[in-house]
């Protein structure tokens, strides 16, 4: 997980999108301070989830942006936080079903959990220039 966010988070741009989800404790936090870390994020990120949203500053100055969608109801509440989404990278965690409309390079990571062995199984589906995700990430193994 940490190798994918770090591999992820390197090649993010302003205007990218990554919408993560799976069961509660399938990984979704870990992975986006990984994806924080790879960005350039400084400082630590902490899950957003009383908050709805964090703004992270980055190494290369754009806005690397962390939103829990957990307590959302409806896509519109999403644009009534008033994010700059075209010009900050940003990671929602429980994002199924808030993303149509944000932006045009989606990355959608959907995170299995299996409790007997604590591995995780993920299946990402990629939009825009995200469309041949695996040209894009290459081998993960």
């Amino acid at each position: 997980m940490h190798k994918l966010g770090l591999q992820l988070g390197s090649i993010l741009q302003p205007g990218d999108l990554v919408s993560l989800n799976g069961v509660l404790g399938a990984g979704k936090t870990t992975l986006t301070k990984s994806i924080g870390e790879g960005a350039g994020v400084q400082g630590s990120i902490s899950s957003p989830t009383f908050l709805i949203a964090r703004t992270h500053a980055t190494d290369s100055g754009t806005n690397f942006v962390h939103i829990d969608a957990y307590r959302l109801s409806e896509p519109r509440e999403l644009d009534d936080l008033d994010i700059d989404y075209a010009n900050s990278i940003s990671v929602i965690e429980w994002g199924k079903g808030f993303t149509d409309g944000i932006s045009e390079s989606i990355l959608e990571i959907q995170i299995d959990r299996f409790l007997e062995s604590e591995e995780r199984e993920l299946t990402i589906l990629g939009k825009g220039r995200f469309s041949n995700i695996s040209e894009t990430l290459g081998d993960l193994s």
